[in-house]
């Protein structure tokens, strides 16, 4: 497996798809929207799951942890069971969001990567893309990576997404 953590407008999803170009074996690509958008509308405004406040920040509930985990344990359960894998994540609890990984992970061999960027070019991006509550990425883009240890970290600010791919891939025996 591979997980990317870092803020929101990071570039993790740019990298992602350049990572399943660049890599010779056939890699499934998995990130926290995705799992968001699965979860029923009415989690995604509510105590218990997911709330997106007005100035970016965001606060997750009982319901949503407990979802959280089953989708981390199902991922991981695919590369147990010989899928390979690559993880878009925003660690919103820093060390302890990684910790929760660590342990559905169980041993399991991860390349754990901190995908950087300066908040003024993610806000940017996060204004161009048009789908983000804005100051999402300023609010995220360090506290992401606070107490979190990586094998390799990644900086978008100036490098694009597919040199990035290409530093992680040469990682990837």
């Amino acid at each position: 497996m591979i997980i990317l953590n870092g803020g929101s407008s990071s570039g993790k999803s740019g990298i992602v798809r350049c990572l399943q170009a660049v890599l010779p074996d056939p890699w499934l690509a998995f990130g926290c929207d995705s799992f968001v958008d699965a979860m029923p509308a009415k989690m995604q405004a509510s105590d218990g799951g997911i709330v997106f406040a007005a100035d970016g920040g965001v606060s997750v509930g009982e319901d949503f942890r407990v979802l959280e985990a089953a989708w981390r344990e199902g991922v991981v359960a695919m590369a147990r069971a010989g899928a390979r894998v690559i993880i878009d994540d925003v660690f919103l609890g820093g060390a302890e969001s990684q910790q929760r990984w660590q342990k559905a992970l169980g041993g399991l061999g991860v390349l754990w990567v901190g995908v950087r960027c300066e908040s003024e070019v993610a806000a940017g991006r996060e204004v161009a893309r048009g789908d983000r509550i804005q100051g999402m990425a300023a609010s995220q883009a360090d506290v992401v990576h606070e107490g979190v240890r990586y094998d390799l970290e990644v900086d978008t600010t100036h490098t694009e997404s597919l040199v990035c791919a290409q530093t992680i891939a040469a990682l990837v025996g």
